[in-house]
């Protein structure tokens, strides 16, 4: 992996960092940007190394690292009752980079990987809680479908802005803002 592409997907560690930390509660949970930041880093980046980037985040908080919603880390916070989602994140990266692929659709892709990412969490949280997979769902998706639609289009809309300058980041070719 040269330099610059492990500097970028660095950065988009790091932004997930600061997305999980932007929360708003909710009624039934906490809605958080991670959503957006894992979408934007796969769209920016690319499945390969947008997959970097998320398995990087997710090990900063495995190792203690407060960057989980609501400042979480640790082991705990991948086995607990919404550790799910965490891992449909790395579970998304595949699954946005064969959509994406195959549709030549960065959107279709994102929404197929949070479609993934809304089963494992829900399974998870079923599994975890002993709740119906109906009371899942209404605790662990329904709330948050409209807002993670809205994130998604604007990682879409901001990473076709902006991955001009990083395709040229990546490529190697001098660029100026």
């Amino acid at each position: 992996m040269q330099v610059r592409n492990m500097a970028l997907c660095g950065l988009c560690a790091a932004l997930l960092c600061l997305c999980a930390w932007i929360a708003v509660p909710m009624g039934t949970g906490m809605l958080t940007m991670q959503t957006f930041g894992v979408f934007f880093t796969l769209m920016l980046l690319g499945g390969k190394y947008g997959a970097v980037s998320v398995a990087v985040y997710l090990l900063l908080g495995v190792l203690g690292l407060p960057v989980f919603s609501a400042g979480q880390s640790g082991l705990a916070a991948l086995t607990g009752p919404t550790g799910g989602f965490l891992w449909g994140f790395i579970g998304a990266c595949p699954v946005y980079a064969g959509v994406s692929g195959l549709c030549k659709s960065k959107l279709a892709g994102g929404f197929a990987g949070l479609l993934l990412c809304y089963l494992t969490g829900s399974v998870w949280y079923s599994m975890f809680t002993g709740a119906g997979w109906g009371a899942s769902l209404l605790y662990t998706v329904l709330p948050f479908v409209l807002p993670d639609c809205a994130k998604l289009f604007l990682a879409a809309s901001l990473s076709k802005k902006l991955n001009p300058m990083a395709k040229s980041i990546k490529d190697g070719e001098k660029f100026s803002p």
